[in-house]
C-alpha cells in the first residue's frame, strides 16, 4: 500500500501485483530515495514506512506532477477555509503566514490572505475522504498534501484533521507541515536530501530560528529566481560524509552502533552496514539541540552523554535521563569552562576524559569525582594529535582522535600515533 501510494506501484485489477520483481524494484527506489541501504528487502524500512509524513508522491511523473509546473505569477493569494479546533484561529494564521514568509524571503514571491472568493492557495482541514479523491488515513500516517501550480485545486493545500496540530513538538508542528505543503503548491516535489524541508519524512526541527536549508532554496529558485533581500542568506548545507574537508562536532558508540554528529545531523553507523544513514537530531529528540559539541557512551550504566555549551544530556536508549539537563561544572569542571570540544570513556580503565581548548581532565566514573593533577596539556599526554580535539572515540585499544580534516589512531598501551588518517575514512571513503 505505501510504495502504491508513494511510488507509483500499480496492482493488477484483482488486486494482486502483476510481479514479485515489481515489488522489490519499487522497493529499492523507494530505499535509494530515502537515503537508506538499497537491498530490496524489508528490514528496517518497514520501520521507516510506519513514520508521519506527506501524502505527495515520492516519484515524480505520478499523479501530482506530470512536468514542472509553476505559478505564471508572482503576487499570490491564499485563503483559509476552515480551521483546526486544535488551535485558536490565530495561531492557525500565524503558522500559515509564517510559512508562506519561508519562501517569500528567497525569491520575488508575494503571498496575501483574502477572506473570500477564489485564492491561488486555498486551505483546509479535512478528514479521511474530503473531496479530492486522495483520502486521508486517520492519525499519523499521511499528514497533509498540497496540489502543484495550476487551475481549479492546483496549488490548494489539505490538510488532515485527525492529527493533532500544535505550535511546538506536541503531535504535529503545523508551521513546519504548512511550510513543506507551500512548497508543492509553488511547485517543488520531494527531496531526497534528508535535511531539506521538502524531505517527504516529518521531523520536528524546533520553533523558532528555522532557516530554510540550502537544498530547498536551490529548488525554489531555480522556479522563480531569488529576492531582492533574504534576511538570513546563510542557509544551512546537508553535510557530505566524503567531503575531502570533512569536520566532525561529536562521536560515541551508541548499543553497538556508531553516532557520528555533524551540524544539525548525525550520521547512524552499524558495524553490518557500510552505508550511514543520515538523520536530524531533532528527529529522535526534540528537547535537545540542533548540534552537539561532544558525546560519550558510559556502556555499563547503558547511558550515552550528550554535550551543549554548559549543559550534559544523559540518554537511556531513546529517553532522556529525569534530571537532566546539568551543569557541566556538576561533573567537577570548573564554572569558567564554556563547553566541552570532545569526550570518550574507556572502559579498562572506569576513565572518562574531557577536551576543552587544549586541555584535558580525567574524570571517575565510578566515584563521580575529577581525578586529582588535571587539567594536563593536551600535547604532553597525547604528542603529534595537535592542540585540540574535535571529536574522539576509543575501539579495541585505540583512540581515535579528530582534528580538522584528520583522525589520529593512537595506541593506548605504546602511547603513540600508529597511523594518521582523514577524517571521511571512518565511512570508508
Amino acid at each position: 500500500h505505501y510504495l502504491k501510494t508513494h511510488y507509483n506501484l500499480w496492482s493488477s485489477p484483482a488486486g494482486i501485483l502483476k510481479s514479485g520483481d515489481t515489488f522489490t524494484t519499487k522497493l529499492r527506489e523507494m530505499q535509494s530515495f530515502l537515503g537508506l541501504e538499497v537491498t530490496g528487502k524489508l528490514n528496517e524500512t518497514y520501520e521507516l514506512m510506519k513514520q508521519p509524513r506527506c501524502g505527495v508522491p515520492d516519484v515524480g511523473e505520478y499523479n501530482f506532477f506530470p512536468r514542472k509546473p509553476k505559478w505564471s505569477h508572482t503576487n499570490l493569494t491564499y485563503r483559509i477555509l476552515n480551521y483546526t479546533p486544535d488551535l485558536k484561529k490565530s495561531e492557525v494564521e500565524r503558522a500559515f503566514r509564517k510559512a508562506f514568509k519561508v519562501w517569500s524571503d528567497v525569491t520575488p514571491l508575494n503571498f496575501t490572505r483574502i477572506r473570500s472568493g477564489v485564492a491561488d492557495i486555498m486551505i483546509s482541514f479535512g478528514r479521511r475522504e474530503h473531496g479530492d479523491f486522495y483520502p486521508f488515513d486517520g492519525p499519523s500516517g499521511l499528514l497533509a498534501h498540497a496540489f502543484a501550480p495550476g487551475p481549479g485545486s492546483g496549488g490548494d493545500a489539505h490538510f488532515d484533521e485527525d492529527e493533532l496540530w500544535s505550535t511546538d513538538s506536541k503531535g504535529y508542528n503545523l508551521f513546519l507541515v504548512a511550510a513543506h505543503e507551500f512548497g508543492h503548491a509553488l511547485g517543488l516535489e520531494h527531496s531526497r536530501d534528508p535535511g531539506a524541508l521538502m524531505y517527504p519524512i516529518y521531523t520536528y526541527t524546533g520553533n523558532t530560528g528555522f532557516l530554510l536549508p540550502d537544498d530547498d532554496v536551490q529548488g525554489i529558485q531555480s522556479l522563480y529566481g531569488a529576492g531582492d533581500h533574504d534576511p538570513d542568506p546563510d542557509h544551512p548545507k546537508t553535510p557530505e560524509k566524503c567531503s575531502e574537508n570533512l569536520t566532525l562536532d561529536a562521536i560515541t558508540e551508541f548499543r553497538g552502533e556508531m553516532m557520528i554528529f555533524k551540524d544539525r545531523f548525525f550520521w547512524r553507523l552499524h558495524p553490518q552496514m557500510v552505508e550511514a544513514d543520515l538523520v536530524q537530531i531533532r528527529s529522535f529528540w526534540p528537547e535537545i539541540p540542533t548540534k552537539i559539541d561532544a558525546a560519550y557512551e558510559h556502556s555499563d550504566k547503558d547511558r550515552v552523554l550528550l554535550f551543549r555549551g554548559r549543559k550534559v544530556w544523559a540518554l537511556n536508549g531513546y529517553d532522556i535521563v529525569e534530571g537532566y539537563p546539568k551543569k557541566i561544572y556538576e561533573l567537577g569542571l570548573p564554572k569558567s569552562i564554556k563547553t566541552i570540544d570532545a569526550a570518550v570513556h574507556i572502559s579498562e580503565t572506569g576513565k572518562t576524559l574531557f577536551f576543552t581548548r587544549e586541555k584535558y581532565w580525567s574524570f571517575d566514573e565510578q566515584n563521580q569525582i575529577m581525578d586529582k593533577g588535571y587539567p594536563r596539556f593536551i600535547q604532553d599526554d597525547f604528542p603529534g594529535i595537535g592542540r585540540r580535539v574535535d571529536a574522539v572515540y576509543q575501539k579495541n585499544g585505540y583512540l581515535y582522535f579528530f582534528n580538522g580534516p584528520l583522525q589520529f589512531e593512537y595506541s593506548i598501551w605504546d602511547e603513540r600515533i600508529s597511523r594518521v588518517l582523514r577524517t571521511n575514512s571512518i565511512f570508508w571513503c
